[in-house]
């Protein structure tokens, strides 16, 4: 990990991309940047370590980021991945409790720091960044929600539908396609619906052969939304 040193003005323009930030006044981004701190990791750093005391926000502006914890037996759980205009490590800096989890760098990236004092200030004094933050953090639950139920209700091949559908939502390209680029590879996947590479192999056969997924190159094309949500929605019963 390195910590450039960004002018001020690029500082400001390269803040304007995080989601929480497009309501704020050029005078409001340039307060901002004058309390972050840049830093530069490579593909595989760690940026913050589950239980760790350290209380920043951090905000994506070049780069991929893996939020994941292990267990005590060893295994790699994905909670999520961000990307450009994304925060992370915003739980801590409202709760003042230890990090949640461990984000890696999936990508060489480059991240604005700002801390915990300093962010509570900026939400408290601008309403639609408040608001802006609330929305993201009930997305964080209902999406958490979702997730707590297909892992107690849907059996595996099930659970890897859903996941594909949850990232097919996120790349929509049009009313009922969508192109997740890059694609996660298997072993992430199985990570994030915690089961083995083997099974999101067979469950990605099953599908390419039933002509909703087509992977070219890196990228992986989900060819029917309406009925990937159909099958998932089924295996919910409904839910």
């Amino acid at each position: 990990m390195s910590t450039p040193m960004i002018p001020s003005d690029r500082a400001v323009a390269m803040l304007s991309v995080i989601k929480e930030f497009k309501y704020l006044s050029p005078k409001e981004l340039e307060e901002a940047a004058a309390v972050c701190r840049w830093h530069r990791y490579d593909a595989e750093n760690e940026i913050v370590r589950y239980r760790d005391h350290s209380n920043s926000v951090f905000f994506i502006v070049q780069g991929e980021i893996c939020v994941m914890y292990h267990s005590l037996s060893g295994r790699e759980v994905i909670l999520c991945n961000l990307s450009v205009g994304d925060m992370l490590g915003e739980l801590t800096a409202i709760d003042g409790h230890p990090r949640s989890a461990t984000a890696i760098a999936k990508t060489s990236a480059l991240l604005a720091s700002m801390p915990a004092l300093d962010f509570q200030n900026l939400v408290y004094s601008n309403r639609q960044i408040a608001e802006t933050i609330l929305k993201r953090l009930t997305m964080q639950v209902r999406r958490l929600t979702e997730r707590v139920y297909d892992f107690s209700t849907l059996a595996v091949r099930n659970r890897i539908q859903s996941e594909l559908l949850r990232l097919a939502r996120d790349h929509m390209i049009s009313a009922n396609t969508a192109i997740i680029s890059p694609s996660p590879t298997q072993t992430e996947i199985a990570n994030l619906v915690s089961t083995h590479r083997e099974a999101v192999s067979r469950e990605l056969k099953e599908l390419a052969g039933d002509n909703l997924i087509v992977r070219q190159g890196h990228d992986l094309h989900v060819l029917d939304i309406a009925r990937l949500t159909q099958k998932v929605n089924e295996a919910r019963g409904g839910f």
